[in-house]
């Protein structure tokens, strides 16, 4: 006797779910629980509200919008998408390349230790969320957050456009989590900057993924400047 047709509704349910999974592993992926230290660290803002450059809600979206219009969407996003499509192909060296460009792109001692330290974290996670890390590619994965970041995208088939809008996202969060605690700021002046600054999210992805191998590279001056003031700083609640 032949099986009866499975019905509609419950056929919708399946390829519902399975098409949810990829969206879930990103939300998994760029969480603030997830420990990676990436809440420890202020990229320089602390430095920035300690000397009054940062020192309110409209500053605090000016500096943060500035650097995603500069750094996140000339740098790190076209690194990220070479990252992933690298990692996607099975290109090792193409991997390793751009890895150790975005290292290299890190303006201060400061920037590069936390690179280090979050992808070190990361390559530990990793066999503990059921991502496999290649051994070929340890070294890589333990100097640049990002590299661990594209292979996990990867594995779980997370889209390309969708792993860098989530990783924007989890920088402005973080970012605008470290301006409310450090200027202080109100919860809801924190609301009102992710809203303000998210619309720019998209715009941010789009110009990345268009930027070409020898356009790579933003230069943050105060970021700069504020990230080696901040090594010293007298009193500071954030890592250096």
């Amino acid at each position: 006797m032949a099986a009866a047709p499975m019905p509609h509704i419950l056929m919708a349910t399946i390829t519902t779910t399975d098409s949810m999974l990829p969206q879930l592993r990103l939300m998994h992926l760029v969480s603030p629980s997830l420990p990676t230290g990436g809440f420890t660290y202020s990229q320089g803002l602390e430095w920035a509200v300690e000397c009054g450059w940062v020192h309110d809600e409209n500053t605090l979206q000016e500096w943060l919008g500035s650097l995603l219009e500069s750094s996140l969407t000339w740098l790190e996003l076209p690194l990220l998408a070479r990252l992933y499509r690298a990692d996607q192909a099975g290109d090792g060296d193409a991997f390793r390349c751009w890895s150790q460009q975005l290292v290299a792109s890190r303006e201060t001692r400061e920037l590069r230790l936390e690179e280090h330290n979050r992808g070190r974290a990361l390559t530990a996670l990793l066999p503990d969320l059921g991502v496999p890390v290649p051994g070929s590619l340890v070294s890589e994965l333990n100097e640049c957050q990002l590299a661990g970041f594209a292979i996990a995208a990867n594995y779980w088939q997370i889209p390309l456009q969708e792993t860098l809008g989530g990783y924007l996202w989890a920088w402005l969060e973080n970012m605008t989590l470290a301006g409310v605690k450090i200027i202080p700021l109100g919860q809801s002046a924190g609301q009102r900057v992710l809203t303000s600054l998210t619309p720019a999210i998209p715009t941010c992805i789009d110009t990345g993924l268009s930027v070409q191998d020898d356009e790579i590279g933003a230069s943050c001056p105060a970021q700069s400047i504020a990230s080696c003031m901040h090594e010293t700083q007298y009193t500071r609640i954030y890592r250096s």
